[in-house]
C-alpha cells in the first residue's frame, strides 16, 4: 500500500477507490469480456443489428445536409455542419447497433489474448455478418431516400451535394483517411469501458472530429456512396472499387492493426 494510504481509514481508502481512474487492465478486461460476448452472438443477431446500423446511419447524411443546406456559404459552414454528421453514430453506439467499424477492435482483443483458428473463424464470421448487414442496410435505406420521399427535395439535393465530397478523393486519399477514421471509432469502445458515464460526450466528440476533418469511415461513407450510385453519379465499379475497398482496409488498419494491436500491446504482460 502506498505511504500516504496507509494513514486512511477503511472508509477513506474505499472513496480513493471510488474516484480513481480504472487501470488499463482493467479496461482490456472490459472490452475483451464485450468481445467474447459478441463473439458468442448467433450469426442471425449479428446480421439484422448490422442491418439495423445500415439504415441508423443514414441520420449522419441526414443530419450534416439538412445544417450544410441550412447555412450560409461562410468558412465555418462545414465545421458547424459536422455536428449533423454525429447523428447517426450517436443512434448506433449508444443503442449498442452492429457497427463494423467498432467490431474492429472489440472482437480482436480476445482474439489477441487467446489466438486460435477456431476464434479467428469466429471474428471473420462476425465480421463478414455485420459488414453485409450494414452495407445491405445502407443501400436499402439510401434508395428509400431517392426514390420514397422521405425528406424534402431540397435536403435531398444537399445530400446529394455533401456525398460528392467523396468523389474528391482517390484510391489513395480514401485508404490513407480511413486510418485515422478506423483508429477513432475503434478507441470509442475503449474509452467508454473507461468512462462510461461520460459516452453521449464521448461519441459526440470524436464523431464530430472524423467529420470535421473529412476522414472516411466505410458505413457513414457508403450511405453516400450509394446515394451516388442511385442517382446515376457513379456506377457500381467506382462504388466498390473506387470507394468500398480503400475505405474498408483503412479502416481495419486503423482500428485493427493499429488501435487493437497497441491496446493489446500495453497490457499483455499483465495479463
Amino acid at each position: 500500500m502506498a505511504e500516504h494510504e496507509s494513514d486512511l481509514t477503511p472508509e477513506e481508502r474505499e472513496n480513493v477507490e471510488q474516484r480513481s481512474a480504472p487501470t488499463a487492465k482493467v479496461v482490456h478486461s472490459a472490452v475483451s469480456r464485450q468481445g467474447r460476448d459478441e463473439l458468442d452472438r448467433p450469426i442471425s443477431s449479428l446480421f439484422w443489428s448490422g442491418v439495423a446500423a445500415g439504415f441508423a446511419i443514414m441520420a449522419s447524411v441526414w443530419g450534416q445536409a439538412a445544417l450544410h443546406g441550412q447555412l450560409p456559404n461562410a468558412p465555418w459552414r462545414e465545421a458547424v455542419a459536422a455536428f449533423g454528421y454525429t447523428l447517426g453514430f450517436l443512434i448506433v453506439i449508444l443503442g449498442r447497433l452492429q457497427l463494423f467499424t467498432e467490431q474492429t477492435m472489440v472482437p480482436i482483443l480476445p482474439l489477441a489474448q487467446s489466438p486460435s483458428i477456431a476464434r479467428l473463424g469466429r471474428v471473420a464470421r462476425l465480421w463478414t455478418a455485420v459488414l453485409v448487414g450494414n452495407l445491405i442496410g445502407a443501400a436499402v435505406i439510401s434508395a428509400m431516400a431517392i426514390w420514397g420521399d422521405l425528406q424534402t427535395d431540397e435536403l435531398r439535393s444537399a445530400m446529394v451535394d455533401v456525398s460528392a465530397k467523396l468523389l474528391e478523393k482517390d484510391w489513395g486519399e480514401t485508404l490513407l483517411t480511413g486510418i485515422p477514421a478506423g483508429f477513432l471509432i475503434a478507441s470509442i469502445a475503449w474509452i467508454r469501458s473507461a468512462a462510461n458515464e461520460n459516452s453521449f460526450w464521448i461519441v459526440l466528440a470524436i464523431t464530430y472530429f472524423i467529420g470535421a476533418c473529412s476522414f472516411t469511415h466505410v458505413i457513414a461513407g457508403a450511405t453516400e456512396a450509394f446515394l451516388l450510385l442511385w442517382t446515376g453519379h457513379v456506377g457500381a465499379g467506382w462504388l466498390f472499387g473506387r470507394f468500398l475497398a480503400p475505405a474498408l482496409l483503412g479502416n481495419i488498419i486503423g482500428g485493427t492493426g493499429l488501435f487493437a494491436m497497441l491496446a493489446h500491446a500495453q497490457v499483455k504482460e499483465e495479463i
